[in-house]
């Protein structure tokens, strides 16, 4: 399978999390692996560097919003991915995948009456736009579940399908990191898991 061929080697870690010890207090869904542990920011880099403006803080993964974009070092390619996340009025960042081939979109600037574009919450960046709003307020938590299927990407936001099996063009992506876009205004997040899927 996929999944064990990707971690083979890393070790038993990996059964709940990527080579780190987790928080007490999180639970892992069957079949994933924690890609944040909830206690620090073991595997992540920001602009290839120790994280600076990404800190944790009581289990939640935070960004002041003056620093660079935040990946995983673990590479993946077929997966599905689970994410919890929340903004400030207005805030602006995006769910990167394959290193950043296309990003799944977070923008509550982006607000109705405004017709759907690739920018809305839920959308492709810069490829495609969600078939719905499904954003709860600023301030709320929101809920992804990102599945990439053999290349073939499907969006839920808060249970909604937002996008429905776009056949993305990755060029050469053929895997790489997960991560979280810079935009200038902070972020929150917490519960990253994934599953990896059959290539």
């Amino acid at each position: 399978m996929a999944w064990r061929k990707l971690f083979c080697g890393v070790g038993l870690a990996l059964v709940a999390g990527v080579g780190s010890v987790l928080a007490e207090d999180l639970v892992v869904p069957e079949g994933f692996i924690a890609l944040f542990n909830g206690r620090d920011l073991s595997g992540w880099k920001e602009n290839r560097q120790d994280p600076v403006h990404w800190t944790v803080k009581g289990g939640v993964l935070e960004y002041d919003g003056k620093g660079g974009n935040l990946f995983h070092t673990q590479e993946f390619s077929n997966f599905v991915l689970l994410v919890d996340w929340r903004v400030e009025n207005n805030g602006n960042s995006g769910v990167f995948l394959r290193g950043g081939a296309t990003q799944v979109e977070i923008n509550d600037a982006d607000k109705a009456p405004r017709p759907l574009w690739n920018g809305t919450s839920g959308g492709l960046y810069p490829h495609l736009p969600p078939l719905k709003r499904a954003a709860r307020v600023a301030g709320e938590w929101n809920h992804y579940e990102i599945r990439v299927e053999k290349g073939v990407i499907t969006v839920l936001l808060n249970g909604e399908r937002t996008v429905d099996g776009y056949e993305m063009q990755w060029g050469s992506r053929v895997r790489g990191g997960v991560g979280f876009q810079h935009h200038g205004t902070p972020l929150y997040v917490r519960n990253v898991f994934i599953k990896g899927l059959e290539d």
